[in-house]
């Protein structure tokens, strides 16, 4: 990671949701991955939640967490593949203000190394709204643990240059006046 020298870390408030029809909080490596790698790095997870693929289900728990001055990045995990449940991308994107192109295109290119061109029925993608990063990633572990690695823990880390997207995120002072 290239660094701006005189930056600084700035912990941002991050939800996770995780998208499944299956899936507990036992068994949720996924939704852990993002928790747990935002944390250890100093961000803070404010909000956590697991959800079945419903398309209305999801769209107001993402809405909610939009609305919300204490979450400034929405990482959602499953519900991006070609099946007939899988809706997150339909569920989400009509919140957006700005769809943010390159992030599923990004994720493709990196992902393309693991699975080969069964990246091709990647949904993946990111917007902004309200000023909260959305990100929604497959529902697989290793589909995660790319977009952490290959793109989240560069793009949510102020000090990452030339650019990323903490300035772009709600005012960090709103988010701790609430306390």
């Amino acid at each position: 990671m290239r660094v701006k020298p005189d930056a600084v870390f700035v912990p941002l408030n991050i939800a996770v949701l995780t998208v499944s029809d299956t899936r507990t909080y036992d068994n949720d490596t996924s939704g852990e991955l993002l928790a747990s790698r935002s944390v250890q790095i100093g961000h803070r997870l404010v909000a956590r939640a697991l959800l079945k693929d419903d398309l209305y289900k999801i769209r107001a728990q993402v809405a909610t967490w939009i609305a919300d001055e204490q979450v400034q990045v929405v990482l959602i995990t499953g519900g991006t593949g070609f099946t007939g449940r899988d809706s997150t991308p339909e569920a989400v994107e009509c919140l957006f203000d700005r769809r943010i192109d390159g992030f599923g295109e990004l994720f493709r290119a990196l992902s393309i190394l693991d699975i080969g061109t069964s990246t091709v029925q990647s949904r993946a993608l990111a917007g902004m709204a309200n000023g909260t990063l959305v990100c929604c990633l497959p529902g697989s572990t290793g589909a995660c643990r790319t977009a952490w690695e290959g793109i989240l823990a560069e793009q949510l880390d102020a000090r990452h240059q030339p650019c990323n997207f903490v300035k772009h995120l709600k005012p960090i002072e709103a988010c701790e006046s609430r306390g």
